[in-house]
């Protein structure tokens, strides 16, 4: 069991605080098959990045936002499945309300709908795809989310489960925790986690002052 200490946590949406990748995996699939791609490929590129970014790549000569919406209602209106991970609500409803937030590469209306929909608590203020213009691998969301705390990311730590947003926290100069909720723990590792666990319910808060947080993490 590890004892870490931060002044606040910044959480990735889709593989760390809600299970969406039965929904994520239908939406891009039909996609997929509609543009003659391989479904299994760019569901695996898709996750924990801008849907911007993956259509982009993938289409490069296409109506790009035209494909981004058209995306974006699909997901927007597929919530099958959508539910807390292990430990989210848990956690969450410990810290206090200022010393958290979401990061997420969905757009706000998307975003909004997922945490509704799995019953988590709204943050004061997130970031969402909506709120930057370099997505992640980039630093980008973490230092505006780290800012809107009014932390530096140094201070913070980030929970992510995808490759692309480990990469972010990183280059944005926090500790990353990484979870084994969608990846090889091997893509975690090589993307430069700190700590790797299963999810949420393996972090534990032991106090919470004007210092800042001490966390417990119970590696399995």
């Amino acid at each position: 069991m590890n004892q870490v200490h931060c002044s606040a946590l910044l959480f990735d949406l889709d593989g760390v605080l809600i299970d969406s990748t039965p929904a994520v995996a239908r939406v891009w699939t039909q996609w997929a098959r509609e543009h003659g791609l391989d479904p299994d490929e760019v569901v695996a590129h898709a996750h924990g990045r801008p849907s911007l970014m993956t259509i982009y790549e993938y289409l490069p000569n296409s109506d790009h936002e035209a494909e981004n919406r058209e995306v974006e209602r699909r997901e927007i209106h597929d919530l099958e499945g959508v539910i807390p991970l292990p430990g989210a609500l848990e956690l969450l409803a410990s810290l206090p309300p200022d010393r958290w937030t979401i990061v997420t590469s969905c757009t706000r209306a998307l975003a909004e709908v997922r945490i509704h929909a799995a019953g988590l608590p709204v943050p004061k203020a997130f970031i969402t795809a909506s709120d930057i213009i370099h997505g992640k691998p980039d630093p980008e969301p973490y230092l505006k989310a780290a800012a809107i705390l009014g932390f530096i990311p140094s201070d913070c730590i980030v929970l992510e489960d995808a490759p692309a947003g480990i990469r972010a926290g990183k280059a944005a100069g926090a500790r990353v925790i990484a979870l084994r909720t969608t990846v090889a723990e091997r893509l975690l590792q090589d993307a430069g986690a700190n700590w790797i666990l299963d999810n949420c319910a393996e972090v534990r808060l032991e106090s919470a002052s004007m210092q800042g947080l001490s966390l417990s993490l119970n590696h399995s």
